[in-house]
């Protein structure tokens, strides 16, 4: 397997963290430019992936710190999935051809977070798998971090 060298992804693994690092976003509403968070009410939030696999992939995280889908809320079930809806809209209007949604629950399931769970929305463009992808096995993220942010920050006006 190629490697590419991407050194901004050391600070992922090696930033010490005081507590649940979406607990604190979630407590932190003064903080979410900051955060790159966009919208939040009483039950999620939506923040962009600090670590996306395209531009515009966010995550819907939960307010209460809670590891296993199975133990959400009825309550919280419902609101995830019509934000999920809500999510596809904004990534939509975003210029995604298609959309990737998951829950990476557990560890082993590929969490990187396991204590917190979070449902990652990922568009998916037309041609976003090209010869780099394809022939070296490496993913070239073509966009500003912070313009994508604010992009996707004005969009979701239209639906909040």
């Amino acid at each position: 397997m190629e490697r590419l060298y991407a050194p901004w992804r050391r600070e992922y693994h090696t930033k010490k963290q005081d507590g649940c690092v979406f607990c604190n976003i979630a407590n932190s509403p003064e903080y979410d430019d900051e955060n790159h968070v966009f919208f939040r009410d009483n039950i999620c939030f939506f923040v962009m992936n600090r670590f996306p696999y395209n531009p515009g992939h966010f995550m819907i995280i939960p307010i209460r710190h809670i590891g296993e889908y199975e133990n959400l809320t009825e309550l919280e079930v419902t609101h995830l999935a019509k934000m999920a809806q809500i999510g596809c809209k904004i990534l939509k209007d975003f210029g995604a051809d298609g959309i990737n949604m998951g829950w990476n629950l557990g560890f082993d399931a590929g969490a990187g977070i396991p204590g917190h769970i979070h449902l990652h929305l990922v568009p998916r463009f037309k041609r976003d798998t090209n010869m780099m992808t394809t022939v070296f096995e490496t993913r070239v993220y073509s966009a500003d971090f912070d313009k994508i942010y604010e992009e996707i920050k004005k969009i979701s006006k239209k639906y909040f």
